[in-house]
């Protein structure tokens, strides 16, 4: 039997968790002198209704160790004899390699096991791994083995396209994301930074004034990037406003083609202490590697916007 686990910023839905019997290591959240592991001390709805009032910015730690060990032999106990683990991209976390040091520690203890297990680094962020996790519990319903499971995540890790929004760019400011010159530009042209990533990290690839601009590029860029073969399932992220979310998916469903499954699922308190409220973000299955950076959004917008002009200008020829 295969147990699949992962870390807390994977930020699925509890019944989506309980539905695949995934194990969930909780990272830890600072907030104020106070810690809470994420999403059993503390919920997100809790988070996002006080993060506003916190004289000091929250901080996050990785899940130690131990917390993954206990998931670890708590799944040898049930009968599982195969531990996939998914984390978080080891470019912004050491998740991965408290996981790994998890591994490494139950072989030192029992070199004889016939356990096999294997953590991959998904250079993913939040609904990313989350993506990976599902796709890789539904092959094993359908029957995929151990070995197919890693190389499902090794070969496509890189292709699950991120696509995040932020309301309060404050956050990211505290957390190094944007600077305050970029952030002052912003709040005055109401210009919203979305974000991807990329090598593992988060970068920002383009800005659009307003919400609805914003919809529309994740639209457009699925449009361009899906993997109609793989992509069956879309999931949309938000923190504190869940319509926003579900304006997203009224957009793609009567915009596009697509036809498959679309999970709206909240960002929990590790994730979203530092994006804050209003965000809402997009995961999906890339066909390829289509660079995405924000030079070559604003070249290819202001391509368009010439190719428009010029269809204009070529009625009056």
């Amino acid at each position: 039997m295969i147990k699949i686990m992962a870390d807390s910023t994977c930020d699925l839905s509890q019944d989506i968790i309980e539905k695949y019997d995934i194990g969930v290591a909780p990272l830890t959240i600072n907030i104020e002198g106070n810690i809470y592991r994420d999403k059993i001390d503390i919920t997100a709805d809790d988070f996002y209704n006080i993060i506003e009032g916190l004289d000091e910015n929250p901080t996050t730690a990785m899940p130690s160790p131990t917390e993954y060990l206990n998931i670890i032999n708590k799944a040898i106990d049930d009968g599982y004899t195969e531990i996939l683990c998914i984390c978080m991209s080891s470019g912004t976390s050491g998740s991965y390699q408290s996981a790994e040091l998890a591994k490494n520690h139950y072989f030192e203890e029992k070199p004889e096991s016939n356990i096999k297990i294997y953590v991959v680094d998904s250079n993913c962020m939040s609904h990313g791994s989350g993506w990976l996790i599902i796709k890789s519990a539904m092959l094993r319903e359908k029957g995929a083995n151990f070995e197919e499971l890693i190389e499902f995540n090794e070969t496509y890790k890189r292709n699950v396209k991120h696509y995040l929004s932020v309301d309060d760019l404050s956050h990211l400011i505290k957390s190094g994301r944007l600077t305050n010159t970029s952030a002052f530009i912003g709040k005055i042209l109401k210009l919203k930074p979305i974000m991807s990533m990329r090598k593992g990290k988060g970068a920002i690839v383009a800005k659009e004034r307003g919400r609805k601009r914003v919809l529309k590029h994740y639209v457009e860029e699925f449009k361009k990037r899906n993997d109609w073969n793989i992509t069956d399932f879309i999931i949309i992220g938000y923190t504190s406003d869940i319509k926003y979310a579900e304006n997203l998916k009224n957009k793609i469903l009567k915009e596009t083609d697509y036809d498959g499954d679309i999970f709206i699922m909240q960002m929990g308190v590790a994730v979203g202490t530092h994006v804050g409220l209003g965000a809402v973000s997009m995961f999906f299955l890339e066909e390829g590697h289509r660079l995405d950076n924000l030079l070559i959004n604003e070249v290819q917008g202001l391509i368009e916007k010439k190719n428009k002009l010029l269809e204009k200008l070529n009625r009056y020829k």
